[in-house]
């Protein structure tokens, strides 16, 4: 019997997922959750498989901090990830491989799809959908650095260049170079077009 916590932010995808899950005889769903737990989760109640959206997990290029943490804590004890992934947007894609995730499948994928994946996971073997090749590959060549992740995702959160400069304790000068730098690598206009390039393909 497969042991799964179910991750996903909206509440009637959730509930959905859950019932799909417990459809197959080799599944019980132990909890489901909008968010990842803040403190880890004991050995004894740990599942066997996290099945997460891969949008609730954080940026790939954050800085460390609670949210970070937390998803490393609840593998240490064991659990694998298995992350549903949107495969037009490898930024996502690349923050479930950062957050140590050994299943990827495809949103747009099958419930037999979905349900394989989960007890290869289980079992601890690897499983990418064949759908995501193209976005690991995207993925692959996002161009910014994790520096430059930070202070974008600061500024899509509508921080001024000040507040982001204190945030990350670097100058003012700093972070504007940093935006330039992001500007420059995106293609975009400016700033705002920036952050619309970044949101799009799941960077931030």
């Amino acid at each position: 019997m497969v042991r799964v916590t179910v991750v996903y932010e909206a509440q009637l995808l959730r509930a959905a997922l859950v019932d799909l899950l417990r459809s197959d005889a080799g599944v019980v769903v132990v909890s489901s959750m909008s968010q990842w737990p803040q403190e880890p989760e004991s050995v004894a109640s740990a599942p066997d498989v996290f099945v997460a959206d891969a949008e609730c997990l954080p940026p790939s290029g954050a800085e460390p901090d609670s949210a970070v943490a937390s998803v490393s804590a609840s593998l240490s004890g064991g659990s694998a990830l298995l992350a549903l992934v949107p495969a037009q947007r490898p930024g996502v894609l690349r923050r479930a491989h950062a957050a140590g995730a050994t299943g990827f499948v495809d949103k747009n994928g099958s419930k037999s799809r979905l349900l394989h994946a989960l007890h290869r996971v289980a079992k601890g073997e690897r499983f990418i959908d064949d759908g995501l090749a193209l976005g690991f590959l995207q993925a692959a060549e996002m161009p910014l650095t994790r520096r430059e992740l930070s202070v974008l995702s600061l500024a899509a959160k509508g921080a001024p260049v000040g507040e982001i400069a204190a945030t990350l304790y670097l100058s003012k000068g700093t972070v504007r170079n940093y935006m330039a730098s992001v500007i420059r690598k995106v293609g975009a206009r400016n700033r705002v077009d920036a952050i619309r390039i970044a949101q799009g393909a799941g960077w931030t």
